[in-house]
């Protein structure tokens, strides 16, 4: 497994194993790792503030991360960004502090957001900014 879908097939492995629900901010145009979260049974839908071309089996919203329909996230665990702007963070932060879910951010290269959060090691690095305060709160 070569390049981009080696990082994908990483990021989505970690996800399925720690995640029931989750919402991929910023898909553009690969909905990789949504797709092989929906294929291990984990629930996800992916948002862009812009249209993007609908793929089969995944739900899309469009919807602007800097003045976000909170009702969408409401009983989600896992906000997750791959490779987002540097300008995104402090929404994607304040989101996922919110509606109380995790946020793991994939970044480009070597970028980070204030102390680069904590790291976890899935055979790529992620950085994970928030933690649920209230992981009980969720009903399966």
């Amino acid at each position: 497994m070569a390049g981009l879908k080696r990082i994908e097939h990483c990021i989505a492995s970690y996800i399925a194993k720690h995640y029931r629900c989750a919402a991929e901010i910023g898909v553009g145009e690969n909905p990789e790792v949504a797709l092989i979260l929906n294929n291990q049974g984990v629930k996800v839908f992916c948002t862009d503030i812009r249209a993007v071309r609908s793929v089969p089996g995944i739900r899309f919203v469009q919807d602007d991360i800097f003045s976000p329909e909170i009702c969408l996230y409401q009983d989600i665990d896992l906000l997750y960004s791959i490779r987002p702007h540097e300008e995104m963070m402090p929404a994607l932060l304040s989101l996922a502090r919110n509606v109380d879910s995790d946020l793991l951010v994939y970044h480009l290269g070597f970028e980070g957001f204030l102390d680069g959060g904590e790291l976890i090691d899935c055979g790529v690095v992620l950085h994970r900014y928030s933690r649920r305060q209230n992981p009980s709160k969720r009903v399966f």
